[in-house]
């Protein structure tokens, strides 16, 4: 195998669509060191794991010798993506771009390559350019092609608002990659629309068109709706060792390989030999746990990854997940969430309130490897490890 196809089989794994991959091979074989451009808003940084899915394919670019040009949208938060919203974003203030700006750089190096990593804003040449720059920037779309974004066409006939400045969020998106000089940009897939602008731009500017790559949205703990904090279905980096650990080995067995393709940096070919172990009858617990050790060791370092096992336990009341966890779904009939209490009765973890109540004001009750109080409440469509006490266990599912 070339060179270049060892490459194009290292970044196309877990990618959703590649546009155009003939171009990719080109820019690839060209031997030089290209430019990786990925946008962030700097909106609550707060990253988890769906989001490093992104970040671990601009490592992969790294790793190849290329430069990531982590863009953090200082212009753009003003605007506020619309992508995938119903209603006018709240543009952000000054103060928070900085505050999150300042995030976001402290958490991607826990990923990314210092060196290698060329951290820009987008103010830097949004803000210098005039009336009429806008406007030619205007002239290159058309109200009836920014209805063809599924958000926009969707508001549009629903009879809601759309902004005038929104329509410039993918242009100046766009433009984002005329001022860099990307020759590939990086995104989720509902950005699919904002990425395929700049390669239009690039083209009206004179430059060769950047290569699109989309990643997929990477499902939650609950193995259904996408990871979200907001769920309760989340891994978070910031996460403690011991709760890294745990999320990911009492994780559905059916999510574990696509967590391995998608978060893991080993060589595919590790991977086939963990699925040939479970084929062979291996505990897919064992395999989930090399899984949640590389992931701790990549935010926490080899020390954390070493001790997860045991951090774990401990925060679980000192005992281990059992295998046969029982898996419990309780309907909130029609309710949006629900409290803990009411949670532990309805899964049958406690014998009645008055236990419930008890336990709680106890601290002896631990959702996701975390003691909560009595007020605490759980949201309609999260899926969470519970412990009440020492010895009940059960992966509650909420709907």
């Amino acid at each position: 195998m070339t060179e270049v196809a060892e490459a194009l089989a290292v970044l196309k794994r877990g990618v959703h669509e590649i546009l155009v991959e003939e171009e990719l091979e080109r820019k690839l074989a060209s031997g030089r060191r290209l430019r990786i451009k990925a946008g962030f808003d700097p909106t609550a940084p707060d990253l988890h794991m769906g989001h490093t899915v992104l970040i671990n394919k601009l490592r992969q670019f790294q790793d190849l010798g290329h430069e990531v040009l982590f863009l953090i949208g200082d212009f753009t938060g003003r605007i506020g993506d619309p992508t995938g919203k119903s209603v006018t974003r709240k543009p952000l203030t000054d103060e928070e771009v900085r505050a999150n700006a300042q995030t976001y750089q402290e958490q991607v190096f826990r990923i990314l390559h210092p060196e290698q990593t060329r951290v820009v804003f987008n103010a830097e040449w949004m803000s210098r350019l005039s009336a009429a720059d806008m406007i030619e920037l205007a002239a290159q779309s058309t109200v009836a092609r920014m209805l063809e974004r599924d958000d926009f066409e969707k508001r549009y006939r629903g009879g809601q608002a759309i902004a005038i400045h929104e329509f410039l969020y993918p242009l100046i998106q766009g433009y984002d990659s005329v001022a860099l000089e990307a020759d590939i940009e990086l995104g989720g897939t509902d950005q699919k629309f904002n990425l395929l602008m700049g390669r239009e731009l690039q083209k009206h500017y004179g430059q060769e068109p950047q290569v699109v790559m989309t990643m997929p949205l990477l499902e939650g703990l609950d193995g259904v709706q996408k990871m979200s904090k907001s769920l309760g279905n989340y891994v978070g980096i910031t996460d403690r060792p011991g709760e890294i650990f745990n999320k990911i080995v009492s994780m559905p067995d059916s999510l574990m390989w696509r967590y391995f393709e998608l978060l893991s940096l080993k060589p595919m070919a590790e991977v086939r030999e963990l699925m040939g172990q479970v084929e062979a009858g291996a505990n897919p617990r064992d395999i989930k746990m090399v899984l949640a050790r590389e992931l701790v060791a990549r935010f926490h370092g080899e020390e954390a990854a070493a001790g997860a096992h045991r951090a774990s336990g401990n925060q679980m009341a000192e005992g281990e997940l059992p295998e046969d966890m029982p898996e419990v779904t309780v309907d909130l009939e029609g309710e949006a969430r629900m409290p803990i209490a009411a949670v532990l009765n309805r899964a049958g973890l406690v014998t009645n309130s008055a236990q419930a109540k008890d336990m709680l004001n106890n601290a002896r009750v631990w959702v996701d490897g975390e003691v909560v109080a009595r007020d605490h409440m759980l949201e309609a469509g999260a899926c969470h490890v519970i412990q009440a006490g020492k010895k009940r266990f059960a992966r509650v599912t909420l709907q």
